[in-house]
């Protein structure tokens, strides 16, 4: 491990002497990826630095104690060696963490897509109360949330609704929110009192730059029309909603939340490449080792992640087996309660998995 610990720290060095020269300050694309992995193993190097410290004054009071004569300085000098061997085990602990392979995500800002599943209007009006779960964790984070898209329902809720988180750290929280999300509760509709299950789809997807997913334009059909709003009234009286086809995938993406037809088609192009991006990283995880499968928060969205039980005021992870009974502060953006488990599980599988 010394070796590795020596190579990264000599990387540190070569990064930071990279990042002052003005021909990568000046090419975007470069510099931003190199900020990226320098802040990326930041946190290890400074670990590193720790552990040489360590080390320095284990070997100088262990030396000093094969010298030393006096009872009571003996005594002191052990029970400092007994401190410094318990810090740098510590320390090689939280080394070999950092050490485990990074989700190639990581740090990135993501796309949210939230559809209605089996439970018809219940469904539509629970991925709106997801999406305002999602709104208030992001303001707590102090995230910027923009919508991208939004199919809304005669009562309130959405079939569908996409928007971009953007901060620091967003991907790697809610990259665990991927997957389908089941309702308990008595609707509204229900005279008779009986409780619904219902379910909603959660995607996330890390928005990809556009040097990661290279879209050639004559692979592109691309509409305008005359955006329509709740009802189909018309939202504006120009053609400034755009549709976007991908004719080697047939995907299609739409976007009409803006007035600015070239707004609307730069968002649903950002759409279209994290689509894109998720296809081409489920293709490459086929063929990754189980060091990667190991990681939880994969993206499989067909997979059933959580249960939302109103009447017993019950969130429950399925992943980990974790239920706690905060219903209404985890909807109101409280999500650490689970996410902060999540990370611990995904590192000890990755350990496991490393033996």
């Amino acid at each position: 491990m010394d070796n590795r610990l020596k190579e990264i720290a000599e990387r540190y060095q070569e990064l930071e002497r990279q990042l002052s020269e003005p021909d990568v300050i000046s090419n975007q694309n470069a510099f931003r990826a190199l900020t990226r992995e320098h802040a990326s193993i930041s946190p290890l190097v400074h670990k590193i630095e720790e552990k040489i410290k360590a080390d320095k004054e284990l070997l100088e009071s262990r030396d000093l104690l094969g010298v030393e004569r006096d009872p009571e300085m003996s005594a002191l000098l052990k029970a400092e060696i007994e401190q410094l061997e318990e810090r740098l085990g510590k320390l090689n602990e939280e080394i070999k963490v950092l050490l485990l392979p990074k989700d190639p995500n990581s740090g990135k800002d993501v796309i949210m897509e939230i559809r209605a599943g089996t439970g018809g209007d219940e469904a539509a009006l629970f991925a709106a109360d997801l999406f305002r779960m999602y709104n208030r964790y992001a303001d707590d984070k102090r995230w910027k949330l923009e919508l991208m898209e939004v199919n809304q329902t005669e009562i309130g809720g959405f079939k569908e609704i996409s928007f971009s988180i953007s901060g620091d750290g967003a991907y790697d929280n809610l990259k665990y929110e991927s997957g389908v999300h089941r309702v308990q509760r008595i609707p509204t509709t229900e005279s008779g009192g009986r409780i619904h299950t219902s379910a909603v789809t959660v995607a996330v997807l890390p928005e990809a730059e556009e040097s990661e997913i290279v879209i050639n334009p004559d692979e592109l059909r691309i509409d305008v029309y005359r955006s329509s709003g709740h009802g189909g009234q018309s939202v504006n009286t120009t053609d400034s909603a755009v549709r976007i086809t991908h004719i080697p995938t047939g995907m299609v993406v739409t976007c009409q939340d803006e007035k600015s037809q070239l707004k609307n088609k730069v968002k649903a192009m950002r759409v279209l490449r994290a689509r894109l991006l998720e296809i081409k990283e489920r293709e490459d995880q086929e063929k990754e080792s189980q060091m990667r499968r190991a990681q939880v928060g994969s993206g499989d969205r067909s997979e059933r992640i959580r249960t939302y039980n109103f009447p017993q005021s019950r969130v429950t992870d399925h992943r980990i087996n974790l239920t706690l009974y905060n219903l209404d502060a985890f909807l109101n953006g409280e999500l650490d309660t689970v996410i902060e488990p999540m990370k611990k599980f995904e590192i000890e599988q990755l350990l496991k998995a490393k033996k």
